[in-house]
């Protein structure tokens, strides 16, 4: 019995469920073109094998040692100038004026005795002392309530809406005010309520695990500043916040108000709690709106995001505006407080950033050692390669080793004696330059190709791998060119 044909067409494929389900996303994706990975790890081992490898990494890093001498040595040997010095100065005096406010004698002989003990231990000072700023912060701001009314400055609460009137020619905080939904409300405040808390210690270890040496005691002391420093000007210049002026109007503000927490008392609503409202009410900082501390903190992240793994830039500054967007959406941040915490975020995060990583010209030092804070490094410090003049030299050195190199400029120069001249002036002055940023070559330098590779590996590979591998493959060519014309020579 033959068996009946099949109706439907071969060549048509099938489409499976799980396809139909993701081809509007595949589709969106491959539209907008965004970074994703071509090579997604297909097993749970490829996936964490890096991970466990770069986290193996950072923890042979770690400083073990207990031993108090050990750090007092190591203070014995460090170099003490103006600027170290007045800083430890500032924040000392800082820490002790904030203590002498705080009511509670507990504190007052714990938190320094704390401290100076986990500076002492080897194990616990890479740690501490790198995050110096950041703990000087968060005693500055939960130490501000105990500060006497009659010490604070005038509250402004006219100033900020003012301003945004004037520079951007609406009150931008108010319009994204007055539509609200609870899905705007859960898009705003995973960002603002959640991740804004979570995502600094994420970041921490992303940087530690995964980021050159130095990175983290970088991001420590660029995000603990950045804080204090707001908490300082919020101090000094107090400002009422969006949800002040919907509550009370224009009214002048006292510092016996309590906090509201603007637009997270929807979410109380929804999720039937009480938490936000407790916590902003209680807030030892009521009129803190300006610099907002929320797009601060945003902005730094994304800046060092951007700055170390820039592949998936897009995404990074996507969550900045979203909570841009919801610090002014919960009405806690005007336009122009999110303005000045970006900017206070930008000036940081390059006033702070360390030597080896403003050099554009050798790139990140991703296995710099942690160097002291006086040693200062100049480009000719460096083995400054660049890819064109590696080639040359490849080829020069190729020629001169195997005997049959004839130069260009020599050749060129009865056909175009204008053009010989200029070759003469470009390999004087790349000679210049060379014998700034390199140093001299090894008069021992032997003439068989093996070892020109090795020298050229030994130069250019630390720097730039990349400038290297390309000269010594030019090399291995013109070596492999030069020896088969030898051949018919002879």
């Amino acid at each position: 019995m033959s068996r009946p044909r099949s109706t439907s067409s071969p060549s048509v494929p099938q489409a499976s469920l799980s396809r139909m389900i993701l081809a509007p996303f595949i589709r969106t994706v491959r539209i907008l073109r965004l970074p994703l990975p071509s090579n997604l790890p297909t097993s749970p081992k490829a996936l964490l094998t890096p991970l466990v490898v770069n986290v193996v990494s950072a923890l042979k890093r770690l400083d073990t040692s207990v031993d108090p001498r050990k750090t007092l040595e190591k203070l014995s040997r460090h170099e003490f100038t103006i600027w170290n010095t007045a800083v430890w100065v500032f924040l000392s005096l800082l820490a002790a004026s904030v203590l002498y406010l705080n009511n509670s004698t507990f504190l007052k002989i714990f938190i320094p005795t704390a401290y100076i003990i986990a500076l002492l231990i080897p194990l616990t000072s890479q740690f501490v002392l790198p995050a110096t700023p950041i703990l000087s912060w968060v005693l500055t701001f939960f130490s501000a309530k105990f500060i006497p009314s009659e010490w604070r400055p005038e509250i402004h609460v006219v100033l900020l809406p003012t301003l945004e009137s004037v520079l951007y020619g609406a009150n931008i905080s108010d319009i994204l005010t007055r539509y609200t939904h609870p899905v705007l409300d859960i898009i705003a405040w995973i960002p603002y309520g959640i991740m804004h808390f979570v995502f600094p210690f994420i970041l921490a270890a992303v940087l530690w695990v995964f980021a050159p040496k130095g990175t983290l005691q970088y991001f420590a002391r660029a995000f603990g500043f950045m804080n204090l420093f707001g908490v300082l000007v919020q101090l000094v210049f107090p400002c009422a916040a969006p949800w002040y002026e919907i509550i009370h109007g224009l009214t002048p503000a006292d510092y016996s108000m309590s906090g509201s927490p603007g637009g997270l008392m929807r979410i109380d609503r929804i999720f039937g709690g009480t938490g936000y409202t407790n916590t902003f009410g209680n807030a030892p900082l009521v009129f803190g709106a300006f610099p907002s501390l929320h797009a601060g903190t945003s902005t730094m992240e994304a800046l060092f995001l951007t700055y170390f793994f820039p592949k998936y830039a897009p995404f990074y500054w996507a969550y900045a505006c979203t909570l841009y967007w919801a610090t002014m959406y919960l009405t806690h941040h005007y336009l122009v407080d999110v303005v000045g915490g970006g900017c206070l975020a930008l000036g940081c995060f390059y006033y702070f950033m360390p030597k080896q990583f403003k050099d554009l010209d050798t790139g990140i030092m991703w296995d710099a050692q942690n160097e002291p804070a006086s040693t200062t490094r100049r480009a000719e410090d460096y083995e400054l390669v660049d890819e064109d003049d590696a080639f040359d030299r490849a080829m020069d050195i190729a020629g001169n080793s195997l005997g049959y190199h004839i130069s260009s400029n020599t050749a060129s120069s009865s056909q175009n004696p204008k053009r010989a001249e200029e070759g003469k002036a470009s390999t004087s002055t790349t000679a210049q330059k060379d014998s700034r940023l390199r140093p001299s070559p090894s008069p021992a330098l032997s003439r068989s190709p093996s070892n020109i590779n090795a020298s050229l590996k030994t130069e250019d590979v630390p720097k730039r791998p990349r400038a290297a591998s390309r000269a010594a493959s030019l090399l291995g060519d013109g070596a492999r060119a030069g020896d088969a014309g030898k051949q018919r020579v002879d």
